[in-house]
């Protein structure tokens, strides 16, 4: 999870404090899982929760592009963003990225 606005500067920052040829992973280092996600998203917004299926109902019923998303994600940390990027979070958690809070 990233805020637009931090993946931004994380951007800038890349490309003035990044090392040559050097791959950053951007985003907010929490380890909240995308049902999770979307069940915040919608209390927040006033929103009924999405229901939750099991993984033979998502292969019949979500496409494949979607389904090679769901397969392919992976939890990832943000220490050489913080590190070598120097980059501190506007939007440091979830919540406060989606109520707009910075810290």
């Amino acid at each position: 999870h990233i805020h637009a606005n931090d993946l931004a500067r994380a951007c800038q920052l890349a490309m003035w404090r990044g090392k040559t040829q050097r791959t950053y992973n951007i985003n907010d280092d929490s380890q909240m899982l995308m049902g999770d996600y979307f069940d915040m998203a919608s209390g927040i917004y006033g929103l009924p929760k999405p229901p939750r299926i099991s993984r033979e109902q998502a292969n019949l019923q979500l496409s494949p592009m979607v389904m090679s998303f769901l397969n392919e994600s992976r939890r990832i940390h943000a220490d050489r963003m913080m590190q070598e990027l120097r980059l501190r979070l506007k939007y440091p958690t979830v919540m406060d990225g989606l109520q707009g809070k910075t810290s």
